[in-house]
């Protein structure tokens, strides 16, 4: 990568939420960690996402211009229309790149600006789209991101975080010769006091929506709660199904082995990781599943469904933890890991070593070799951000 080819120029992120917001999650630590590599290489960076109560309208952190404007849906129109108008323009001209942040919707960038066009995509939603948004909601919501966003962005750059995605893509129609794949980092390892809880424990991290079918791994403690001793679940993370979660608790009478932390601080939810036997990630879909990398940092290996996706890449089935197919299989993992010592053991030896492999470093530099290809007018098209090819001259503000 040609580092002097992003000096100076703006790159703005279109994302529906940010690290601050109550509701983000591992998506946005992924972009901001994208940002804040591109901000060391010299550009000037603005993430535009929805306005909430956790943060003011405009800030900078770590570099970084923050403007939320919209809600959880208006923040698509507002961010179409802040791009038209020229709001987001920095002190130094116009937007060179966007980064169309598609979760499931995109921002529809490419009908208000002639700016060089980067699409990131973590996971395809066909799944969630009836779990989350039922009835007619969903399905426009599938179309736009299933036949009309493809369409729309036929000619851009496409991001995917992990090779199980990129697949979705191109399933969808995408140029497979348009997608590279830049996987999420691991965060340094947290020192703690170190050990694991004397007693059993599964941990849960993460956003409480329902896609992420939390209640499986409830249903899980409660089939193994006579067969372990002591076993307890601790579920760390907050969301708008919180209450729901709660209410399924307790009508499976599992209050007495399912602890719900909420949000907590980070070196609370390093603890946990560190005290849990096994991370327990039961989501519908993961574009890549951070909190695997983050348990492996301490040893703990994760039992999760194969067809969500990522996990694919981020679990190495049977070294760093388990995959498997169905609920009931998932329950039987998690017995597996529990009971047998010699399993998971190897299973921590296994998700520490795995945990090392992805740092942000790497990611920042694959992802900003996209960029700079992209504003070069070259397609990146491979696993190597390093493998381009022409493209012809890359669009400009």
């Amino acid at each position: 990568m040609d580092e002097g080819s992003l000096e100076g120029r703006h790159v703005v992120f279109l994302s529906w939420r940010d690290t601050a917001n109550p509701e983000g999650g591992g998506a946005e630590r992924y972009l901001e960690k994208m940002a804040e590599g591109l901000v060391e290489r010299g550009c000037t960076v603005t993430i535009f996402c929805a306005a909430h109560a956790a943060a003011p309208p405009e800030e900078v952190r770590h570099g970084i211009r923050f403007v939320r404007r919209g809600g959880k849906l208006s923040v698509y129109a507002a961010g179409m229309r802040a791009l038209r108008r020229g709001d987001l323009d920095g002190p130094h001209g116009r937007v060179d790149l966007v980064v169309d942040v598609q979760n499931g919707l995109p921002f529809f960038s490419r009908l208000v600006t002639r700016a060089a066009i980067v699409v990131l995509v973590h996971h395809v939603h066909r799944e969630q789209w009836p779990v989350v948004y039922p009835g007619l909601t969903g399905r426009v919501g599938w179309w736009i991101e299933r036949w009309l966003a493809p369409r729309l962005y036929r000619h851009e750059q496409y991001v995917a975080v992990s090779r199980a995605t990129r697949a979705e893509l191109v399933e969808l129609g995408v140029d497979a010769h348009r997608i590279a794949v830049v996987h999420n980092g691991t965060d340094p390892y947290q020192a703690v006091d170190p050990g694991k809880s004397p007693t059993p424990m599964v941990a849960v991290v993460g956003r409480l929506v329902p896609h992420k079918q939390v209640e499986h791994a409830v249903d899980a403690v409660v089939a193994l709660r006579e067969e372990v001793p002591g076993l307890t679940l601790h579920v760390v993370g907050s969301g708008w199904w919180e209450a729901e979660l709660a209410s399924y608790v307790a009508e499976k009478g599992a209050s007495d082995v399912v602890v719900l932390e909420g949000h907590v601080s980070e070196e609370h939810k390093h603890e946990v990781y560190e005290r849990a036997w096994v991370l327990a990630l039961p989501s519908l879909k993961e574009g890549w599943g951070l909190v695997i990398g983050e348990a492996g940092m301490h040893g703990t290996p994760a039992v999760a469904y194969r067809a969500a996706g990522g996990t694919q890449e981020s679990i190495e089935d049977g070294h760093s933890g388990l995959l498997v197919d169905s609920q009931a299989d998932f329950t039987e993992a998690l017995r597996r890991v529990l009971t047998d010592e010699l399993l998971r053991r190897r299973l921590s030896v296994g998700a520490l070593e795995v945990s090392h492999r992805f740092t942000w470093t790497q990611s920042q530099l694959s992802f900003a070799s996209v960029v700079a290809a992209r504003l070069e007018g070259r397609i990146t098209d491979a696993d190597d951000p390093g493998a381009t090819r022409p493209w012809g001259r890359p669009r400009r503000a």
